[in-house]
């Protein structure tokens, strides 16, 4: 859930207020699926940011790794390369980076 408030910032910034509003639509809508935080992936959180502390990696990016985790989830959409090509997961051995 950490991530949602950073998209919606980089969308209003980067593309406009229409396109962070139609965002925020989808997300209202069910198009998107805004998973919670859970107790364990702070623990997780804390480890990665420390880990990668010279990237830095940062709580938001680090939340999504331990969201990809905990779901095994192995594909990534984002636009920041540099941070999501350089952690290693626990569930394999890198994530697979999209668009």
């Amino acid at each position: 859930m950490l991530v949602i408030a950073e998209v919606s910032y980089l969308l209003e910034r980067k593309a406009g207020v229409p396109i962070e509003l139609r965002f925020l639509k989808d997300l209202s809508t069910g198009t998107y699926e805004a998973m919670p935080v859970e107790q364990v992936d702070w623990i997780r959180i804390a480890e990665l940011t420390s880990t990668y502390r010279d990237l830095p990696l940062g709580a938001v990016d680090a939340s999504v790794v331990a969201l990809a985790e905990r779901l095994k989830v192995t594909q990534i959409a984002t636009l920041d390369r540099r941070h999501f090509s350089v952690v290693r997961p626990r569930h394999v051995d890198g994530f697979e980076l999209l668009p």
